[in-house]
């Protein structure tokens, strides 16, 4: 006859069902009296109470996840669907481009749990020799922010990307930035058109064109010393407010900083 399994050693069976031994123990119980029971499962019965022992330990350190079977294509989804609340249309549509054409292909069928930090490195050296560094850094972050909202549900424990450093990619596009000289000569040439003080500031100030497009006159206070001009950031999400830009000269117009 078997003999008793001792108090606290919890139960274990054999699930004909799933095919499986099953351990488990109660490990408290709930305010209203529930047993609180956790259980594992594994093909021998020293796996089962392996598995066990495992979920315990993260109970007892209150990192037990409700997830197991989380994938990092669910946890990327999950983020675009959303965790870009505010974001604009084009943001969205970036990241969702980016997730579907580089990430989730290459990492999406792993298991959080099961992904680490020298997957991701791996994934990002890969990646590294086709794409830019800007894009190598937004694909960190998507990776990074997805795994973030899946770790504040409890579907994993650690963000491993938090690990992780981007590395060196390809160069990005040549600069489209007009020269000195291009500039002057854009000037010369605009000086007699209506849009002239439109192409001064675009060119002195850096600024964006929707930025520009919303100045008015009241924006503006050329008697100032130095001149200022407030551009209006109108079309960043949960952008409203100003930067105050201050003049030095070239070619004895006003150049806002």
């Amino acid at each position: 006859m078997t003999a008793r399994r001792s108090r606290g050693d919890g139960g274990l069976s054999w699930d004909n069902a799933r095919q499986r031994w099953v351990a488990s123990v109660t490990v408290g119980y709930t305010p209203s009296g529930k047993r609180i029971v956790k259980r594992g499962r594994g093909r021998t019965k020293t796996e089962a109470q392996r598995k066990l022992r495992e979920i315990i330990r993260d109970y007892e350190d209150g990192q037990i996840t409700k997830s197991d079977g989380c994938t990092v294509a669910q946890a990327v989804v999950d983020w675009l669907q959303f965790g870009m609340s505010g974001r604009g249309e084009s943001t969205i549509a970036k990241c969702a481009i980016l997730a579907t054409t580089h990430l989730i292909p290459a990492l999406g069928s792993r298991k959080l749990r099961e992904l680490s930090a020298d997957d991701v490195d791996r994934w990002l050296a890969d990646k590294a020799k086709t794409l830019s560094t800007d894009t190598l850094q937004i694909l960190h972050s998507i990776l990074r922010r997805s795994i973030t909202r899946a770790q504040a549900r409890d579907k994993v424990k650690r963000n491993v990307v938090l690990l992780c450093d981007v590395p060196q990619g390809q160069e990005g596009r040549p600069s489209k930035s007009l020269t000195y000289d291009q500039a002057d000569a854009l000037l010369a040439a605009a000086e007699s058109r209506p849009l002239y003080a439109y192409v001064v500031v675009s060119l002195l100030t850096g600024a964006r064109t929707e930025e520009l497009r919303a100045l008015t006159w009241s924006h503006v206070d050329l008697d100032a010393t130095p001149p200022v001009i407030m551009v209006w950031r109108s079309v960043r999400a949960g952008g409203d407010g100003c930067v105050f830009l201050r003049g030095v000269s070239f070619r004895g117009v006003p150049v806002m900083r």
